[in-house]
């Protein structure tokens, strides 16, 4: 699990220093499970624009972007009704759609491969919220603070790493 509050340049930085860069990406490239939470799913992705930009992990392609509020107050903070783009996925399985998630959040992912969105909120615009691509998800959201449907969500996760561990 990679959790995160703060500002992307600065975790970035911070992982690289403690060598947490390079652990993660070897991890992930031997098949091992990993969520990205709020912060840690924007690091999941290529880079960020957020605070002069710097690079991400790169597990995911895409970019994290200034959220389009379209005028709206900044951060968004609260509930968010997702709607459920792929119900399928191991992650948002047995949720119910509208998903509704707790965000904290400026910045938003965009995802180069728009079929990695698993579920996606509205605030101003359309923005990825749940995102997954093999063994590698995300979650712009704070499910530890989503009650029931986000304690789901990572029960979802927690299943599907004991699930690779059994399998592979």
């Amino acid at each position: 699990m990679l959790p995160g509050v703060g500002a992307f340049p600065e975790a970035m930085r911070r992982m690289r220093t403690a060598g947490l860069e390079d652990a993660v990406k070897e991890l992930v490239a031997g098949g091992k499970p990993i969520i990205g939470l709020c912060l840690g799913m924007q690091l999941l992705f290529d880079g960020s624009a957020e605070m002069g930009g710097d690079t991400g992990l790169g597990l995911l392609g895409g970019q994290v972007v200034a959220l389009d509020s379209r005028g709206l107050k900044l951060p968004h903070i609260g509930w968010n009704a997702l709607t459920v783009r792929q119900p399928d996925s191991p992650l948002v399985q047995g949720l119910p759609d509208p998903l509704p998630l707790y965000h904290v959040h400026s910045f938003v992912a965009a995802p180069t491969d728009s079929s990695i969105v698993l579920a996606e909120g509205h605030y101003g615009a359309t923005f990825p919220s749940v995102v997954g691509s093999g063994h590698v998800f995300g979650a712009q959201c704070h499910p530890e603070k989503s009650s029931r449907d986000g304690l789901l969500l990572l029960s979802n996760f927690i299943s599907f790493c004991a699930d690779t561990a059994t399998s592979g």
